[in-house]
């Protein structure tokens, strides 16, 4: 009886052992898989709150990269951020639902407006690409002869490398170009006049019409804001519109001047159709529609080479 009772009492005291140890066991694996949890969750935050603070970086440089170059591509920016495509995408969609870029096939624009870009940044928006335009106009222009260059930072690149010829008349609505102008002395420059528009030094309205229409030129080289696939020539000014209109109609060949960035951009307003234009220069083969529509107006179309 006496062994009996001692087992017992050595049973009970073995169980009582081994469950307080268990029990202490498990609260200390749950303990431990808590701090292992909060450690996961608070390593998940700061990588979340990094991704943002990265993100929050990123998309401003991807706007200024878009006005620029007139239009970012999924490749070129996953190229310059050395991140996904998915990451690129989420942002540039984020980024056109704030209303800040608009989505196009493979990558994003500015948004369309009914206003311009700034002055300065469409003097940088890609000028290689104007350098090369102007070079390969002006190998179309003789010396001696006249020529009108309307207001745009294309018409001011052809400004500037017409400074080797002689005997022209230059005559402009531009004070941009006849500022770059003004020290050729084998040139003569002539400015209409008209509405100031400060934002550019363009001179537009009335008065700029009514002196384009006591002329005759030889040539014309303009810009525009925008082209449309089907062969419209855009821009967002009536009073500069009305302008550009008299000068088409004023001069016996017709240069249009514009980048491919054009056609990824939107304006209200119509200047002229591929009819009234004799030579489109521009940096890249054209859209197939637009291309299309110079072969059935005898629209001349040159892709000026990088030199």
């Amino acid at each position: 009886m006496e062994d009996i009772f001692v087992r017992f009492i050595s049973f009970s005291l073995n169980y009582l052992i081994k469950k307080l140890f268990f029990t202490d066991f498990r609260a200390q694996k749950r303990k431990r898989e808590s701090r292992w949890s909060i450690q996961a969750n608070a390593l998940c935050s700061i990588k979340s709150l990094g991704e943002k603070m990265v993100q929050t970086l990123r998309k401003p440089e991807i706007i200024e990269m878009a006005r620029r170059e007139g239009k970012v591509t999924v490749d070129m920016l996953v190229d310059h951020f050395g991140v996904t495509p998915q990451t690129i995408r989420r942002d540039l969609t984020e980024l056109a639902e704030s209303g800040q870029l608009e989505r196009v096939h493979g990558g994003a624009i500015l948004p369309s407006t009914t206003m311009n870009i700034g002055y300065i940044e469409r003097q940088e928006l890609n000028q290689p690409s104007k350098v090369d335009i102007a070079r390969e106009c002006v190998r179309h222009i003789p010396n001696d002869c006249s020529l009108f260059l309307n207001i745009g930072t294309t018409t001011e690149a052809v400004a500037s490398e017409l400074r080797r010829h002689t005997g022209l008349l230059v005559v402009t609505n531009n004070l941009n170009i006849a500022n770059k102008l003004a020290h050729e002395s084998s040139l003569e420059v002539v400015v209409t006049g008209g509405d100031l528009r400060r934002a550019d030094g363009g001179l537009v309205g009335a008065v700029a019409r009514e002196t384009v229409s006591r002329f005759r030129f030889d040539f014309a080289i303009i810009g525009c804001s925008a082209l449309h696939p089907g062969g419209d020539i855009l821009d967002f000014d009536t009073r500069e519109v009305g302008v550009s209109q008299a000068i088409i109609s004023r001069s016996d060949k017709v240069f249009l001047a514009a980048d491919n960035s054009k056609f990824d951009r939107k304006a209200p307003i119509k200047i002229a159709g591929l009819p009234e234009i004799d030579v489109f220069v521009t940096d890249k083969i054209p859209p197939t529609e637009f291309s299309d529509a110079c072969k059935g107006n005898d629209t001349q179309v040159i892709v000026a080479k990088n030199r």
